[in-house]
């Protein structure tokens, strides 16, 4: 490309009516010109003088565009000779019968990278599975999102006090990289709350602090797993563990779940595995509690197999009509159980501070592992959360959601029962922050799913949540912590209209 070429190419492209400076327009437009060998390797480029002349812009502006290049390594300047753009090709790819045609091939002139990969190509096996399975949501508010508390509750003037606090009083400290398994202060309130209210045997320093569920259920596997281990998991489970056991290289079996909870055939206790994964206090997303018998049965099985459990004691505060369940671990007498919480949804999801209490003889491990994995901070927010704690809040705050939630989910049950009676009876709701409506057999919650969304209403198709889907029940997980009172059945009759539109009978 010619110089007189180059600054009607530029002139072309320089927009000087959106709001970008024309510095950085122009510094985008020469690099995508080198990169895409409209501008080859040991060709001259205008003198400032001259293109700033031509473009009608300030020279110093051109000049400042040559220099940052030049810093790059895009283009060579020499004294009395001029500025050549330079030989930035890879010296050599290899491997592979077209290494030289890559070397020479161009890019598109339009864009200054090649072609992207092939999705096939670009996603490692695991990565492809982790997308495929993926069930993340786009929207996480609003009717009705199923697990997220009412976060327009959480009593702000009180952390705002906490906030304003620890910032006046800045300590060094608190501004670094957290110490092996979280601040002391956090892990002592924790470690109170959990034995007063979930009846969890352990020290403060048993205790690892987290960035929630996943990364705990991450660190035990990691730990306690090699790729090709077997771990148990509920059928049907929490989709996001499920995608941590994906990319863990584990063998995920999963078990189907009666009222008592999870229940291994035979042939499944057979073949012990190295992790079992269950929430016994409030299996999500089917909510039943597991008995007594089966926790015994599952803690001597781990004990005689040196296996491991983690249990997710998924917002077992939220119980209604009677006191929250006693952990699992705290029946643990052989060291066996990994306990994983979160203030997800008791305080606020975006806290991002989660919890494991791990065995005592793997504590400093665990503590050592995280720093070395994670390093974490968050400091700040962890001395807060242990004043929170300290001071009484977090359990006020607590009681105080649980009365709001046990009335919500009530409203919810009139809404349901009105426009459906009994014909679409839920499960589940007597814990936590969704109840699961059963769909007659053979129908398509994804399909509801999706036509309560264009509806602007957030449901999840029950089906998504087990190994084998098509062989799934079909139903609806419907959240009711975040939707205010008077929106619940106006928001359930814009649900009802898309389950009728969508299914062709009701039972």
């Amino acid at each position: 490309m010619r110089a007189s070429v180059l600054s009607d190419w530029l002139a072309q492209r320089l927009d000087r009516g959106n709001g970008q400076p024309i510095y950085r327009q122009l510094h985008r437009l020469l690099q995508q010109a080198i990169l895409s060998r409209e501008l080859p390797a040991g060709a001259k480029v205008p003198s400032s003088r001259l293109l700033a002349k031509e473009l009608g812009i300030g020279r110093n502006t051109v000049t400042q565009v040559y220099e940052q290049l030049a810093l790059e390594g895009y283009v060579n300047s020499a004294t009395g000779s001029g500025t050549f753009v330079a030989d930035s090709a890879p010296d050599e790819i290899v491997g592979g019968p077209d290494a030289d045609a890559a070397i020479a091939r161009p890019a598109p002139s339009n864009s200054p990278l090649s072609s992207p990969l092939p999705a096939k190509r670009a996603l490692s096996t695991r990565g492809a599975r982790l997308i495929a399975g993926a069930g993340v949501s786009k929207r996480q508010w609003g009717a009705f999102m199923p697990g997220v508390p009412d976060v327009t509750k959480f009593p702000a003037r009180v952390w705002s006090r906490l906030h304003n606090k620890y910032w006046r009083r800045l300590r060094p400290d608190l501004l670094t990289y957290a110490p092996g398994g979280g601040l002391a202060s956090l892990r002592h309130a924790l470690a109170d709350y959990l034995r007063t209210s979930r009846s969890v045997r352990c020290t403060p320093e048993q205790i690892i602090i987290t960035t929630g569920i996943h990364q705990s259920v991450d660190l035990a596997v990691r730990l306690l797993s090699d790729p090709g281990d077997v771990i148990w998991t509920e059928d049907p489970c929490y989709w996001g563990v499920r995608s941590v056991m994906h990319v863990s290289g584990l063998q995920s079996r999963p078990i189907a779940v009666d009222e008592e909870g999870i229940n291994p055939s035979a042939d499944d206790l057979a073949q012990p595995p190295r992790l079992m994964l269950v929430t016994p206090s409030h299996q999500y997303p089917l909510g039943m509690v597991m008995s007594l018998a089966r926790r015994r049965m599952l803690l001597e099985y781990a004990r005689q197999n040196q296996g491991w459990i983690i249990e997710d004691d998924y917002d077992s505060e939220f119980r209604y009509g009677s006191r929250p369940l006693a952990s699992l671990q705290g029946l643990d007498t052989s060291g066996q159980v990994i306990y994983v919480g979160s203030f997800g949804k008791t305080l606020f999801p975006g806290l991002r501070i989660g919890y494991l209490v791990a065995p005592e003889a793997l504590a400093e491990s665990f503590a050592t592992a995280s720093a070395e994995l994670y390093r974490e901070g968050q400091l700040l927010q962890q001395a807060m959360l242990a004043e929170f704690i300290d001071e009484g809040h977090f359990t006020s705050h607590i009681r105080k959601m649980r009365t709001l939630y046990g009335q919500r989910r009530q409203s919810l049950l009139d809404a349901a029962a009105r426009r459906y009676g009994d014909a679409l009876p839920a499960v589940g709701g007597d814990a936590g922050l969704h109840l699961v409506m059963q769909l007659p057999p053979g129908s398509d919650d994804r399909a509801v799913a999706a036509a309560a969304l264009e509806r602007n209403i957030v449901v999840r198709p029950l089906s998504g949540y087990y190994a084998q889907p098509s062989l799934a029940p079909s139903g609806l997980l419907i959240g009711y912590a975040c939707v205010p009172d008077e929106d619940i059945a106006p928001a359930f009759n814009t649900l009802g209209g898309a389950i009728d539109a969508t299914l062709v009978e009701l039972a």
